[in-house]
């Protein structure tokens, strides 16, 4: 059955009577929804090998797998690519950038980037009306062979990330100063040690100190935001982690830098939706990496399930939504990167509306009095609401496909763009 306009306007007018009904606000929430940008990663669509003149194997416990057709092998062919992409996903989004990412005609030290170096990226994000966000990348390098950047025990190779990160914040600050919107700068390492470490203390001791040179000149937030990242364990780190969770927690909390939690980087156990809350107690904003691991911090493509949800909830909910930057962290190559940008950037979407639509008001009422039954009914109940029927009208007053639509863009930019650069 075809989708048409009439249809879709027919169904979110029903829909937007029932939750009115329910007390809920629909324009609202609509409008609440797009004042959340969504931060897409670029390094899903050329498998995180950047624009360096000497490319290197991936290092750092980082790997991508498969080998479908049609990754970007150039600036054109990547910004070609996003620019498909954003055209199908509704919303406010915003691009993170790594800084292998860099354009230049020579060579280019990772302690000697500029913002220079990006000014294509800052004039395509300008003409789009959209933010940029930064890394500095330490690992894919001869100097990040061993699993150890800023902790190293050698200064000079210590001293060659720290100037990298240094460099790193130049030009996130550039980016926030020319396009109006605070660029956030992730820092995340891969130090660790394959088996059982003798000596826990003195690796961290040095990433503090590192960490604290890096951020010792003061950049105005409106312009520049720091965060670190932690991780439970990675390939070549099994045993030791250097940049745990504890110990950012720690150093966000105590220096006050934001604190990003990826979704993939710990016990399959645990869950960041339930870290939430205990995070922004202490810590006054944290960057979310929304990914999808896999028995392992696989970044597998971000699904709408359980914990996408959760994480969506818990920041409406929480009335964060001013505190939390969303960026999106995965890498597949086993099929089309951009089909792959695409169904993820939705699907976070997708949960944040659904939370909107929540009623929140009616939940705390019934949990301030007790009435766990009422509570339960009305998450349930939720569950099945017509909410779907205002995420199509969404798409449809935004301007990108309803429903499966989009697939056949990216079918046919497949068959004649993609297949293209196999070809050559």
């Amino acid at each position: 059955m075809t989708i048409t306009e009439t249809s879709v306007r027919a169904a979110y007018q029903a829909a937007r009577d029932r939750f009115a009904a329910g007390g809920i606000d629909v324009d609202a929430a609509l409008a609440r929804l797009d004042g959340v940008p969504i931060s897409m990663h670029c390094w899903q669509g050329d498998d995180v090998r950047g624009f360096e003149t000497a490319a290197g194997e991936l290092t750092g416990g980082i790997q991508v797998t498969g080998n479908h057709p049609g990754r970007a092998a150039t600036p054109g062919q990547l910004r070609a690519d996003l620019d498909l992409a954003m055209s199908l996903i509704p919303g406010p989004k915003r691009l993170n950038l790594h800084a292998i990412y860099l354009e230049a005609d020579r060579p280019v030290g990772r302690d000697e980037i500029e913002p220079v170096h990006f000014r294509n990226w800052v004039d395509w994000a300008r003409a789009r009306g959209i933010g940029l966000d930064f890394n500095p990348t330490c690992f894919s390098h001869p100097l990040s062979a061993d699993n150890r950047t800023l902790s190293h025990p050698d200064a000079g190779i210590r001293r060659f990330w720290i100037d990298h990160c240094k460099a790193s914040r130049r030009v996130s600050e550039s980016f926030g100063r020319a396009l109006g919107t605070p660029s956030v700068m992730n820092i995340w390492i891969p130090d660790g040690s394959k088996d059982l470490p003798a000596d826990r203390f003195s690796p961290r001791l040095r990433l503090r100190d590192a960490l604290d040179e890096i951020l010792a000149t003061p950049i105005d937030k409106a312009f520049h935001k720091d965060a670190v990242e932690g991780k439970l364990f990675g390939i070549g780190a099994e045993a030791y982690t250097v940049g745990s969770n504890e110990f950012y927690l720690a150093y966000a909390a105590a220096r006050g830098t934001m604190l990003c939690l990826d979704a993939g980087h710990f016990h399959p156990t645990e869950v960041v939706s339930d870290k939430l809350s205990a995070v922004l107690a202490l810590v006054d904003e944290v960057l979310l990496h929304v990914s999808r691991p896999m028995r392992w911090d696989s970044d597998h493509v971000v699904l709408f399930d359980d914990e996408t949800q959760a994480i969506a909830s818990e920041i409406v909910r929480g009335d964060v939504t001013d505190r939390v930057a969303i960026g999106l962290d995965y890498f597949d190559a086993s099929i089309n990167r951009i089909a792959a940008w695409v169904i993820g950037t939705r699907n976070m979407r997708k949960a944040l509306l659904k939370a909107l639509l929540e009623p929140r008001a009616a939940l705390r009422a019934a949990e301030a009095a007790g009435d766990f039954a009422t509570r339960l009914a009305l998450f349930e109940e939720h569950k099945s609401g017509p909410w779907t029927a205002v995420w199509d009208h969404y798409c449809l007053s935004r301007g990108v496909p309803v429903g499966g639509r989009w697939l056949d863009v990216v079918k046919a930019y497949e068959a004649k763009i993609l297949s293209e650069r196999e070809a050559a």
